[in-house]
């Protein structure tokens, strides 16, 4: 059984793909894909890591956790599909500028679709989520490259999009990631706030339990248990 599994474990990393700027292109061409964007030192679940430390002094810790052996057996269950891609995207090595393209904020993200417009997924990490996700979702879907599968109102949008000049979709696009970026400075902003109330409570926590100490509470406790027993003074 054990040796099973360990030939298993082989025949998924054997058939993982490892996507970088390089090759992009050619492994997600036409395909549906699901990504991970990762960094090896540490698998969480899509909170920026760095900041975990304030939720885990509020009781609600977002703690790293270890997807990797089920996702390496998803990559082993699409490889050499013509339509669909599972792979890796390193971004802390040649992956970076992919990572840095499609604006991954914290370790692992999983983003799925089109390659050229990925969605976050919000969906479970264990591989029965993963899979069942995949099964019903890495199809051919509505793009510039499969016209016919789109609606009337997005095939419209399309044509209106590929009927602009290059420059006018250059602006459009940066207009659109301009407020992106917007909304992830104004959610950084507010963590500060809740990063400096949090250390600020923290503060006055330990200087009250100070006070409290230094007013005498350690010698009344001290008196009290030096008295004998049954020796009450009415």
């Amino acid at each position: 059984m054990k040796i099973g599994l360990a030939l298993l474990g082989l025949a998924a990393t054997a058939s993982a793909i490892e996507l970088t700027p390089d090759n992009w292109d050619t492994e997600t061409s036409g395909k549906t894909v699901f990504i991970k964007f990762l960094a090896p030192w540490c698998v969480s679940n899509g909170v920026l890591v760095g900041w975990s430390w304030i939720w885990s002094g509020l009781g609600v810790g977002r703690h790293c956790k270890k997807m990797k052996p089920d996702w390496d057996k998803l990559m082993g269950d699409f490889a050499g599909s013509a339509t669909q891609l599972v792979g890796d995207v390193d971004c802390t090595a040649d992956g970076k500028p992919l990572c840095d393209q499609v604006g991954v904020r914290g370790y692992p993200s999983i983003k799925w679709g089109d390659p050229a417009d990925l969605q976050d997924y919000q969906g479970g990490r264990s591989y029965d989520d993963l899979k069942k996700f995949a099964d019903e979702n890495l199809k051919p879907m509505c793009s510039p490259k499969n016209l016919d599968l789109c609606d009337d109102d997005k095939k419209a949008e399309i044509v209106k999009f590929q009927g602009m000049s290059a420059e006018d979709l250059d602006a459009a696009i940066a207009g659109e990631e301009k407020k992106l970026e917007d909304a992830e400075a104004e959610f950084k902003e507010e963590v500060q706030k809740l990063q400096d109330r949090y250390s600020a409570l923290s503060t006055e926590k330990d200087e009250k339990i100070a006070a409290v100490k230094n007013s005498g509470l350690g010698l009344m406790k001290a008196v009290k248990n030096s008295k004998p027993a049954g020796n009450d003074e009415l």
